[in-house]
């Protein structure tokens, strides 16, 4: 192929989140093809993962999320190396659609091998994501509470809890909630 588009490595860039330069390299590396470009990008972060697997994840963002029956919740920590990190908003997005997925399941386990997008389990992301950013990231905590009321309370980005209640009374949401924060 012969020289790559600026508009096809913004598209690759923006379909994956990779660097431009990652994108232009992967792009023609396969020549062109988007579908072998990400399949590079993924590879990428594979090796980038392994690389890093020994680093302390000290930093990241805690978030919870409770059902719409106010009966589960799960809060989870997606850890990072660095706080740059951790305050970028497309980092913050992808903990929110984690916890998104996260609701629906009562275990770690279930949780990372659950589908995150195009074919991508959760697991896979986290390694992906890895490749992207440059630095280790995982699920560091998962928790989930079940009860006759459950609520929330979110600290900036640095602590979540969850709270359950053993019967659901008036203003259950308040004393949830100021419970909650007293944790």
């Amino acid at each position: 192929m012969g020289s790559i588009k600026a508009a096809d490595v913004a598209k690759l860039r923006k379909q994956t989140g990779a660097g431009m330069m990652d994108c232009k390299k992967a792009l023609v590396e396969s020549n062109g093809d988007f579908e072998q470009a990400i399949i590079v990008l993924r590879k990428k972060g594979q090796k980038v993962a392994a690389k890093r697997a020994d680093r302390d994840t000290t930093e990241g963002i805690a978030t919870a999320k409770v059902n719409v029956e106010n009966t589960a919740g799960v809060a989870i920590v997606l850890a990072c190396e660095t706080d740059f990190v951790a305050k970028n908003d497309s980092y913050k997005q992808l903990a929110q659609e984690f916890v998104n997925i996260a609701i629906h399941h009562k275990d770690i386990d279930s949780f990372l091998a659950a589908e995150f997008s195009e074919g991508l389990t959760v697991s896979q992301k986290l390694i992906e994501q890895t490749g992207v950013i440059g630095e280790k990231i995982e699920i560091s905590s998962f928790e989930v509470v079940e009860a006759e009321y459950v609520g929330s309370y979110t600290h900036g980005n640095k602590i979540a809890v969850l709270v359950g209640l053993s019967k659901n009374c008036n203003d259950s949401d308040v004393l949830a909630k100021d419970l909650a924060m007293q944790v």
